[in-house]
């Protein structure tokens, strides 16, 4: 089997973490015999500063010619003051676009091992497992009518959806909750907004093809508040764009940090992964950082890429392992008595579990 991802690392701790999701995908290809090509190119800040662009061409044509893209992070503090369009963030959404993954899914677990991370008491978060489906590329993000007046005493940015953007992210969310526990909450603001007025709208009309899916739909604010007071109250989180970028952020208080949050864009021409976090300047060339939701990731492309779901039933599997087992980065290390571990350290004990795994499958089939 040839599969072909593009890397892009790109700032702060992108490639420090990415480095680690690739090394677990090596092992994997290695023991199962599969033709995992990767290829790095520049993107966000760094592309800036070497070739003047976020996302230069011969870096979008790679993305185009693979079976998937892997991205670490983008942005500092340096670029905030450049033009709009020479941010690494725009990069970010033109990438976004060219590969046309309309559907962003975030998994958000509370690991036993971990739950004492959380600043919420571990008989709140223990258990909670959630899938946030955000919409990603309609509402404020992507509206064209945004600017600002001449003299800059205003600035003005537009929500929209159509009923066709609607259907297809609702479908997608279905989809995942009958996978899970076939229960579904919308989210929206639709005692103030049209835009959500017509969400809840058309997501209770393709309810109506998933009868085997409980339907329930919930204000924003409300939501955000049971994410922290009760959050295995949810299964499947369907949402438009800036809810799901906010709600899926806060759920990260869930699992303990951020540094433990994956995500699939899928719907595109070519699937995107990525850890949710930033590119985390302040810690970048520390080997401190969390490389766990960039492994994630990796596991999410073996299922929605590569097809490969017992291998990325795997990598989850070690993951749960090596936190069981008692390793832990800084950010989950909040007044823990066992070792620290690096970057590094983290992602060569994930890969040891994955080896261990596949080695044992392995030797059992050849008796």
């Amino acid at each position: 089997m040839k599969f072909k991802i593009t890397v892009l690392s790109g700032d702060g701790i992108g490639p420090e973490v990415t480095a680690e999701a690739v090394r677990v995908l090596r092992i994997m290809a290695e023991f199962c015999g599969y033709d995992f090509r990767f290829q790095e190119k520049p993107f966000g800040g760094a592309a800036y500063k070497a070739h003047g662009s976020p996302f230069p061409r011969p870096t979008l044509e790679a993305c185009l010619e693979s079976d998937a893209v892997l991205l670490g992070a983008v942005g500092a503090p340096e670029f905030d003051r450049l033009p709009r369009q020479h941010r690494p963030e725009t990069g970010l959404l033109q990438l976004r676009t060219a590969l046309g993954g309309y559907a962003n899914l975030r998994p958000v677990i509370s690991y036993k091992p971990i739950a004492d991370c959380s600043p919420l008491q571990s008989s709140v978060v223990d258990g909670a497992n959630i899938l946030v489906v955000r919409e990603l590329l309609g509402g404020l993000y992507f509206d064209e009518r945004r600017g600002f007046e001449p003299d800059h005493s205003r600035a003005f940015n537009t929500m929209s959806y159509s009923v066709g953007e609607i259907e297809r992210i609702a479908h997608v969310g279905f989809q995942e909750a009958r996978r899970r526990r076939r229960k579904l909450t919308s989210v929206d603001k639709a005692n103030v907004l049209e835009t959500s007025q017509l969400w809840r709208e058309v997501v209770g009309r393709v309810a109506a093809e998933y009868p085997d899916v409980k339907l329930d739909h919930m204000y924003v604010d409300a939501c955000a508040m049971h994410l922290v007071s009760d959050p295995r109250r949810f299964d499947v989180i369907l949402t438009e764009n800036l809810f799901g970028d906010i709600l899926s952020d806060e759920s990260a208080v869930i699992t303990g940090s951020l540094g433990m949050l994956a995500s699939a864009t899928i719907g595109g021409t070519v699937n995107l992964y990525e850890p949710v976090h930033g590119s985390a300047p302040d810690i970048a060339g520390r080997s401190i950082a969390n490389p766990l939701g960039a492994i994630g990731s990796a596991a999410l492309l073996l299922r929605y890429s590569a097809h490969m779901e017992q291998e990325a039933q795997d990598i989850e599997c070690a993951i749960r392992c090596v936190l069981d087992a008692g390793y832990r980065t800084a950010d989950l290390a909040r007044g823990h008595s066992r070792a620290v571990v690096t970057t590094s350290e983290m992602g060569a004990q994930v890969e040891k579990v994955v080896a261990d795994i596949l080695d044992s499958r392995h030797a059992y089939h050849a008796v």
